[in-house]
């Protein structure tokens, strides 16, 4: 499973509609961490046969802080921890993996790192990632990944706000 979780996407096209990836060169829209505060709270939604759960802090010190589990029949699968930078003029989503015995996936200096692409009212699109307002109580979270077969697919994680 840790695989299929590092093996996030990158190329030059758009994969579906829900998810855009990175034209090479282009820059990133102006936005702030106002633009992402729809995202704030604490939320749990079901995904990979188990439940999720992502914690979102409000904006402090240019960047909202937030920690991803996913626990299977009563055990940790696997966490992230990252924020969304202000950065630039505009924003960045990095992240890091952790086992359920907190040992890093990624090399020590290593972070996943997600551009912000575009940006509507109730959704950011960061690269291979979009996080979408469904409601003030519903959020979901596109992410394409690359299978282990190497097909791609886009997972859609919808969470609602406890």
């Amino acid at each position: 499973m840790k695989t299929l979780f590092l093996a996030l996407l990158f190329t030059t096209t758009c994969f579906s509609q829900n998810t855009l990836t990175r034209q090479e060169n282009t820059p990133s829209p102006k936005a702030t961490l106002a633009d992402a505060s729809f995202i704030e709270g604490h939320w749990k939604g079901e995904a990979f046969g188990g439940t999720t759960e992502e914690i979102w802090t409000s904006a402090l010190g240019d960047a909202m802080l937030f920690s991803f589990r996913l626990v299977v029949d009563g055990k940790v699968s696997f966490y992230e921890i990252g924020h969304i930078l202000q950065k630039e003029d505009s924003l960045i989503l990095q992240l890091k993996h952790f086992g359920a015995d907190l040992k890093g996936w990624e090399e020590k200096d290593e972070t996943q790192d997600f551009r912000l692409i575009k940006k509507e009212k109730n959704k950011l699109y960061f690269d291979g990632l979009t996080y979408e307002k469904v409601s003030t109580t519903e959020m979901n979270a596109h992410v394409v990944m690359v299978n282990t077969d190497g097909s791609k697919s886009e997972i859609t994680f919808n969470f609602k706000k406890q």
